[in-house]
C-alpha cells in the first residue's frame, strides 16, 4: 500500500495529524475538533480495504479526509471509488481541501449529508468504515449489513475507546447469524464485521 503514499499525500496527512494533535487551539478557531483516527489505524483501514472483495467502497464520517485518503490508497490500487458522507459543513470544507490537494478526486467522492439518508441507494457494499457520533452507529449497521457481499468488511470505531455508547451495535454484531464480529486492540478499538 505504501507505493500509493506519493508526496502530496504524505503532506496532508501530516498537516491533518498537527492540526488533530492541536485539539484546543483548533476548537477556538473552528468550534469544532478533527477527532480523527490515528495513522496505525488508518494503515490497518487501508489493509482491510485491499483484501475486501470487489464492490463499493463507503465511509460514514469523513471529518476531514484523513481516514478517507488511507482508504483511498486501497481505491487506487483497485481502480475503485470511496464514498464518503460528512454533516458538519465545516469538516466538509477541510475534506474538499484535502481531496483536491491530494489529487485524490478520481478516488474519493465527498457527499454533504446524513449517510442514513443514502445508503439504501447502494448495493454491492465491499468495505464500510463508521466513525461517526455514537448514535448513528445501529442505523448504519442496519443498513449497511444486508447490503455487504459476501465476503465484505464493515469496521466500526471506537469499539474500545466508547464501547458503552455503541454497546447496542456491539451486542448486535456478536449475535448477527450474517456475519462474524472481532473486536480488535488497534488505535481506539475497531470492531471489524466480515458478512457471511
Amino acid at each position: 500500500m505504501n507505493n500509493y503514499l506519493n508526496k502530496p499525500i504524505i503532506d496532508r496527512m501530516r498537516e491533518l495529524e498537527e492540526i488533530n494533535s492541536e485539539d484546543a487551539e483548533f476548537d477556538r478557531e473552528y468550534d469544532l475538533r478533527l477527532r480523527q483516527v490515528p495513522a496505525e489505524t488508518g494503515e490497518f483501514l487501508a489493509l482491510l480495504a485491499n483484501v475486501a472483495p470487489e464492490g463499493n467502497f463507503i465511509e460514514v464520517g469523513t471529518s476531514a479526509g484523513y481516514s478517507a485518503l488511507w482508504i483511498s490508497l486501497a481505491c487506487r490500487k483497485k481502480s475503485a471509488k470511496l464514498t464518503t458522507f460528512e454533516i458538519l459543513p465545516n469538516k466538509i470544507d477541510l475534506a474538499r481541501e484535502t481531496i483536491f490537494k491530494t489529487n485524490s478526486g478520481d478516488y474519493i467522492e465527498l457527499v454533504s449529508g446524513d449517510a442514513r439518508g443514502y445508503l439504501d441507494s447502494f448495493d454491492n457494499i465491499s468495505f464500510c468504515f463508521l466513525d461517526a457520533t455514537s448514535d448513528v452507529y445501529i442505523g448504519v449497521y442496519e443498513k449497511v449489513v444486508p447490503r455487504l457481499v459476501k465476503g465484505g468488511i464493515l469496521v466500526a470505531d471506537n469499539a474500545i475507546s466508547h464501547r458503552q455508547e455503541i454497546e447496542s451495535v456491539i451486542a448486535r454484531a456478536e449475535e448477527d447469524p450474517r456475519v462474524d464480529s472481532s473486536i480488535i486492540g488497534v488505535g481506539k478499538g475497531e470492531m471489524v464485521v466480515v458478512k457471511k
